[in-house]
């Protein structure tokens, strides 16, 4: 459980989800930067649909605490180990609910916080079952610094997206980009599970993801909710 004061109110919310849902190639410029060398430039192949993936909540990190890379990486031997940063915009869900049309889906929305979707890039790419175990080792989902209530959120597509490591920005984007905004999401997530309180959306990431090394400060900052700050730690060093 990670706790997030609450902006703009005296109060604070104990972030301890059920299930944390991952939302993969939700930014135009980030799938196009994954394309091949010789497919730079070609049309984006947009989903469909949103492309979900589940994490489990030990990855859950609050800020200013380390991510640590963890030792048994080393057993695997790869050529090139990576283990890059995406900063998010994620949501957490205010109540019970299912089959959300997408104009109510806001209204079942908490708050808005910074997520960076800290990824294992070797396992995510070579698993057989996909994206899960990439995307769940122990600390890699840094979340905060703070909660920003929905209600006091104007639009959730207008909102300024950058990452920083070690001061250098390689992220900056903003959520107007998104090829399913927050409202969509939800009504699809809904559709296919039911949500409950306190389940958080982690809504995708722009382009400009890129390692992350022992020594590495990685910031997450998003207009309105503050900067989520995180050292990176080997566990040789922990």
């Amino acid at each position: 459980m990670i706790t997030l004061p609450i902006l703009h109110r005296d109060d604070s919310y104990a972030c301890d989800p059920r299930i944390i849902l991952g939302v993969g190639l939700n930014y135009r410029d980030h799938i196009a930067e994954h394309l091949p060398p010789d497919q730079r430039g070609a049309a984006v192949d947009v989903p469909d649909e949103p492309v979900l993936f589940a994490m489990t909540p030990n990855v859950l990190t609050a800020c200013g605490a380390p991510i640590i890379i963890p030792r048994f990486i080393e057993d695997y031997g790869f050529a090139a180990p990576r283990i890059d940063h995406e900063a998010e915009l994620a949501f957490i869900v205010k109540d019970r609910c299912r089959n959300v049309p997408e104009s109510e889906a806001l209204s079942h929305v908490l708050g808005y916080t910074c997520f960076n979707d800290v990824s294992q890039r070797n396992f995510q790419k070579g698993d057989r079952s996909g994206w899960f175990r990439g995307k769940s080792l122990d600390t890699f989902g840094p979340v905060g610094p703070a909660l920003l209530l929905a209600e006091d959120v104007a639009d959730p597509q207008d909102l300024d997206i950058t990452c920083r490591v070690n001061g250098e920005v390689r992220q900056q984007s903003n959520t107007c980009h998104m090829i399913f905004p927050v409202a969509a999401l939800l009504a699809f997530i809904s559709r296919n599970i039911t949500l409950q309180v306190g389940d958080l959306v982690a809504t995708g990431t722009p382009s400009g993801v890129g390692p992350l090394a022992h020594g590495d400060v990685v910031e997450v900052e998003i207009a309105g909710i503050g900067v989520l700050r995180n050292p990176v730690q080997a566990e040789d060093h922990a």
